[in-house]
């Protein structure tokens, strides 16, 4: 296939590549190891999507995008959730000041950090509702809107928000509806034993990681529409349609483990996000097509969050990540294609 592809369309690819390994090389620097964890962010990143990070405290999820900021030379700011943080704190408000000259006084909108390129909404789940929701508009639509007037988010725009899977006392877990806005769902696991020495090594010892940018914003942009430009077939993408559609329970493709532990499945986001992501997949392997691995390699990343099981499920201690395993290896890759 690679001989057939157009070789501007192949020199794109190849430096696609180069550039995400060079991230990948710049950000393993100063983060030690949760090599899945940085690719699945920065496949969020180049399909313009959100990422949701799970993992107990201490585990380099903050550390993670600020290097990633430096790596990729973009604006970065840094909101900590808590239960009294307000939406005026997030987006901005507007201000009354006063003109030197002529003593008039105007309102003039104050931007919020939500204004930047490289968004670390930590601790997402300590705040309220109302505050996580100020959220959504920027998420799905790159906009503010504040005061009646709708402001512009600069391209790229990328949300990192992480949870803490303990001490769920006076929390607000995120609503479905919210979940669905984040691209991937990665669960930051804890760091093996030589991991932990290097970490200790270099946090112990004064040691300080110098992280050179490797890509602008414009060139994450291009890379954005690279992404979109794949090439999926329509049997591969049937593949990935039958995949959520197999986390609706009692429907058509539904494996047992669904119907008997599934509340809610997938909405056809989470269809939208699994092509994309195998979008990134191929590309990493030099392919300007879509191949079924590159479906069941991002099927769990994409769908942990959107899948709600049910009191069964929770009483038996059955994670997502269980039935989205059991559907990958039950849907068959090929199957009649529909009339």
């Amino acid at each position: 296939m690679t001989d057939q592809i157009d070789p501007a369309i192949q020199k794109a690819t190849d430096e696609f590549r180069a550039k995400f390994r060079g991230v990948q090389a710049e950000i393993g620097k100063a983060i030690v190891g949760h090599d899945s964890i940085v690719r699945g962010v920065l496949t969020c990143l180049f399909t313009g999507g959100h990422a949701l990070l799970e993992g107990v405290p201490g585990l380099g999820k903050t550390y993670l995008i600020r290097t990633m900021s430096e790596a990729l030379s973009l604006k970065f700011s840094r909101v900590q959730f808590t239960p009294d943080l307000m939406p005026a704190d997030i987006l901005g408000t507007n201000i009354i000041v006063e003109d030197p000259d002529t003593g008039r006084r105007r309102f003039e909108f104050q931007k919020g950090p939500l204004f930047t390129q490289l968004c670390l909404a930590d601790e997402i789940n300590r705040a309220t509702p109302k505050t996580q929701s100020a959220l959504l508009e920027a998420m799905q639509e790159k906009t503010v809107t504040a005061g009646g007037q709708r402001y512009e988010l600069e391209a790229p725009f990328f949300v990192m928000a992480t949870q803490n899977p303990i001490e769920q006392e006076g929390t607000y877990p995120l609503p479905e509806a919210q979940l669905d806005r984040f691209f991937f769902k990665l669960v930051v696991n804890y760091s093996n034993r030589k991991e932990l020495n290097t970490i200790v090594e270099r946090t112990t010892t004064g040691h300080k990681a110098e992280i050179k940018p490797v890509m602008s914003g414009e060139e994450i942009v291009g890379a954005q529409r690279l992404v979109r430009r794949v090439v999926v077939a329509p049997h591969v993408q049937d593949y990935a349609i039958r995949l959520v559609l197999a986390t609706h329970p009692q429907g058509e493709f539904a494996t047992d483990q669904t119907n008997r532990y599934v509340r809610w499945g997938s909405s056809p986001r989470g269809a939208q996000t699994l092509v994309l992501a195998a979008k990134v997949e191929a590309l990493l392997d030099g392919r300007y097509n879509v191949s079924f691995g590159d479906m069941a390699k991002v099927f769990l990343p994409a769908m942990r969050h959107r899948v709600l099981l049910n009191f069964e499920a929770q009483a038996e201690g059955i994670e997502p990540d269980t039935v989205l395993e059991d559907i990958v290896d039950k849907v068959p890759q090929k199957a009649e294609m529909a009339a």
